[in-house]
């Protein structure tokens, strides 16, 4: 082999390069800025209706009526929050139901929690995307806000399917995805593998509540 000589390096940033990287990361920054900004409610006065909509964790299966979540959320906002919950229903149902619930009541704002039993029937994910898609259109074309809060997959993880956060961005709605998988990972806040307890529906009406305190609502 011949020798080999040695050469100094060139860096490869040269100052164009280097110009076009930091605006591309400007750029990056400004986007992910953005996309965390948190989504806003317009206030609630105090007369405001709050309906909560769902199945059985809103109705509160595994507590008392008045330690459901929507009881406890009255509670901290000091607004009407109406419990329509029905233990057992899958998205298709609900969406079916919604219209009349909303007509009955007229709310400010929907808080919508529903899928659960979805995915306990092993019913497509798909479908219960589009579901909640509807009825989230239903409610705003009624001008209704709304707040969406995404419900485990059974599993080792508990955490909701990915179709919850991009609803909530693709609507640009105030989004909790946490408290459950919270609670069903924590046997002291459960009352079954499925169900919060009477301390499991305070921790969700409080995780809500700073939800809609962030977003402006209260």
């Amino acid at each position: 082999m011949g020798s080999m000589v040695s050469r100094p390096l060139k860096t490869w940033l040269t100052p164009r390069f280097g110009a076009l990287f930091a605006a591309s990361l400007l750029a990056t920054l400004l986007l992910a800025s953005g996309c965390g900004q948190q989504a806003k409610l317009a206030p609630l006065p105090a007369d405001a209706v709050l309906l909560a909509f769902g199945d059985s964790l809103t109705y509160g299966t595994g507590a008392n009526e008045d330690e459901s979540y929507p009881a406890r959320l009255a509670k901290l906002t000091g607004r009407r929050v109406v419990r329509e919950g029905v233990p057992g229903e899958v998205s298709a149902t609900g969406l079916a139901r919604l219209p009349g619930v909303l007509e009955e009541y007229r709310p400010r704002l929907l808080l919508l929690c529903h899928g659960g039993n979805d995915f306990l029937h092993r019913l497509p994910k798909e479908q219960a995307a589009e579901n909640l898609r509807a009825m989230i259109r239903l409610a705003k074309s009624r001008g209704i806000d709304v707040l969406l809060i995404g419900t485990p997959e059974p599993g080792f993880a508990l955490s909701p399917p990915a179709f919850y956060v991009e609803i909530a961005k693709e609507f640009r709605i105030p989004y909790e995805g946490d408290v459950l998988g919270k609670i069903l990972r924590d046997g002291s806040l459960k009352a079954d593998q499925v169900h919060p307890n009477a301390q499991g529906y305070r921790l969700m009406a409080e995780r809500v509540y700073e939800l809609l305190r962030k977003s402006g609502a209260v």
